[in-house]
């Protein structure tokens, strides 16, 4: 039978955890921040109600030293213990439950991994992101299924020019078979970058699509069915205001 970590159910747990992979800060140099240290509390207080016995004394070690002489080593060392305990938490939750949480450490697990969410579309995909350039469509939004229509909601920046290209590439290359639409909205309503599935399923990403393969690592978070469709009905409401963008 699932325990119970600090109170939570095991959702709520793995959640918590998976939170916490997702809003991993950079610790292998540098002055720790306010917000750096208030992550590796939370780090200390979920590892060590659900990770190993091992795993809780080599993380109690790892943050005692990190500003060691071995410092990126420790970093290293508390980012496999969360992975792990994230991975531990994922055993108990549901099977519908599990997968929530996708980390990607290089460009190639980037493309993997959103072809691995895009893949699951059937009829309809949105890519949400108020800055994007043209990779949005070259790298990521041909990754859908030819079955589904694409829909993209950006912002307006100096990226313009080059998503315009892309799209009418778009448009000269698939025509009707790949429908995409593109409309522009104010950036401020635009605070996350997302993939919504079939109006149903959100994919929160952690950097935006011109950036994920420069990142180092992201990660990719899906909602609870509440939380999704919280966000669906906002992203509904500023695509009904957004203007449409021209493809010729």
């Amino acid at each position: 039978m699932a325990s119970k970590l600090n109170g939570m159910s095991p959702e709520e747990a793995y959640f918590a955890l998976g939170n916490l992979v997702a809003e991993q800060p950079d610790l292998a140099a540098g002055e720790l921040t306010p917000e750096q240290k208030a992550w590796l509390r939370r780090a200390a207080a979920l590892v060590q109600s659900s990770a190993s016995l091992a795993d809780a004394i080599q993380f109690r070690l790892a943050l005692e030293n990190l500003n060691g002489l071995l410092r990126a080593r420790h970093a290293k060392t508390i980012a496999g213990i969360v992975q792990r305990a994230l991975a531990k938490a994922e055993l108990e939750v549901p099977p519908e439950a599990r997968g929530a949480f996708i980390a990607a450490n290089n460009a190639f697990d980037v493309f993997a991994a959103v072809r691995k969410v895009l893949n699951t579309a059937e009829a309809d995909v949105l890519l949400v992101d108020a800055q994007v350039d043209a990779t949005v469509l070259t790298d990521y939004a041909v990754l859908a299924p030819q079955t589904a229509a694409v829909r993209l909601l950006t912002g307006r920046d100096e990226h313009k020019a080059s998503l315009d290209a892309a799209a009418r590439n778009w448009q000269q290359r698939f025509g009707d078979e790949r429908p995409l639409a593109i409309r522009i909205a104010d950036a401020q309503m635009l605070p996350d970058q997302s993939i919504v599935l079939d109006n149903f399923t959100v994919w929160l990403l952690g950097a935006s699509f011109s950036d994920l393969a420069k990142d180092k690592r992201t990660t990719l978070m899906r909602l609870t069915p509440e939380a999704a469709q919280e966000k669906i009905a906002s992203y509904a409401a500023v695509w009904e205001d957004a203007e449409p963008m021209e493809i010729e």
